[in-house]
């Protein structure tokens, strides 16, 4: 594309349209017509400008103008309990079963990691002797010892808002980070698998594992399944910056990025309900079996909420991202 040859064709639209919004409330029918029609030309001519010749003081221009047209045809929209209802029946569930494809593996390999360390911990002393003196870790294992008393450090409610807020953020930083190529991610995936893994070795070498899985299961199946969640992600995300497909790289990233950020919201409501397990039914006076059962049956909900619903949402078309109305125009791309 030529810039100047393009500009010069379609300068005279641009200030027409730029007119027409300094006086969009004394309009005739005519001219609103005309103003949509040019909103709708111009929109695409942004398109063409980021895609075949990119220059940021044009851009930035025509960027601001697009905006300033799309506010006077649309109108201010507020946000609604219908937004809310979409959201948590359409755009969260078809945004995480969208990305399945990287959040299975992940949680696969992830939890094979967290197995093997675990194994590796409990059957070398050496290991062991590495993280802690024999005093200590005697009194992290016994029976009324660190790691069962963590869980009641606290009153209830303020535990789960605790172990909520510090999940929210790591399933955050993962969404985000993402971007990163996904390095960063991979970093936080594996620090909490290496937490659960000297757990697991620890309690196992002491012959209570089965008292580690009744502490762990009730809130960390649905809590590490947010957290693979978001990690497959953030890997995907920055996947998408390595091969955006037939997609232009901004747009692409601009995609997946705002269905990111609005899975973090989900998620955020998902890591609410892990917390409240962890902070009222982990410690609770309930037996193992019935504290396990609450948990399993909590993931069993979730996966059906993303399965169902989210792949029903997903093969109607929803992405997560925004909907169309609110997205910027863009000239159709080749397969």
């Amino acid at each position: 594309m030529d810039l100047d040859v393009f500009v010069s064709a379609h300068r005279a639209e641009w200030d027409r349209l730029d007119a027409l919004l300094r006086r969009r409330r004394r309009l005739t029918g005519a001219e609103a017509d005309e103003l949509v029609l040019l909103y709708q030309r111009t929109a695409t001519h942004l398109s063409l400008i980021q895609s075949a010749a990119p220059d940021p003081q044009l851009t930035g221009r025509l960027s601001r103008l697009v905006a300033r047209a799309r506010g006077a045809v649309t109108g201010t929209r507020r946000a609604s309990w219908r937004d809310v209802t979409h959201f948590l029946a359409h755009s969260f569930p078809a945004a995480v079963y969208r990305a399945r494809h990287w959040w299975v593996p992940t949680a696969l390999l992830s939890t094979a990691v967290a197995a093997l360390l675990g194994w590796w911990i409990g059957t070398h002393p050496d290991v062991q002797a590495s993280i802690a003196a024999p005093a200590e870790l005697r009194e992290l294992t016994r029976p009324g010892g660190q790691y069962e008393t963590y869980y009641s450090s606290n009153p209830a409610a303020s535990f789960a808002a605790q172990v909520w807020t510090n999940n929210a953020w790591a399933a955050a930083l993962c969404l985000i980070l993402g971007v990163f190529l996904g390095l960063p991610v991979i970093w936080i995936l594996f620090t909490n698998m290496l937490n659960l893994g000297i757990g697991f070795g620890l309690m196992a070498s002491a012959g209570r594992l089965d008292t580690f899985l009744g502490l762990v299961l009730p809130h960390g199946l649905l809590e590490l399944t947010a957290v693979f969640v978001a990690a497959g992600t953030g890997l995907r995300l920055g996947w998408t910056l390595v091969d955006p497909g037939p997609r232009p790289r901004r747009r692409a990233l601009a995609e997946e990025g705002r269905a990111a950020l609005a899975m973090a919201i989900g998620l955020a409501l998902v890591l609410f309900v892990s917390g409240a397990i962890e902070g009222f039914v982990t410690p609770s006076g309930l037996p193992t079996w019935a504290r396990i059962t609450i948990g399993v049956v909590a993931e069993l909900a979730f996966l059906a909420y993303v399965y169902v619903l989210g792949g029903r949402a997903a093969r109607a078309g929803e992405t997560g991202d925004l909907e169309t109305a609110e997205r910027s125009a863009v000239v159709p791309t080749a397969a």
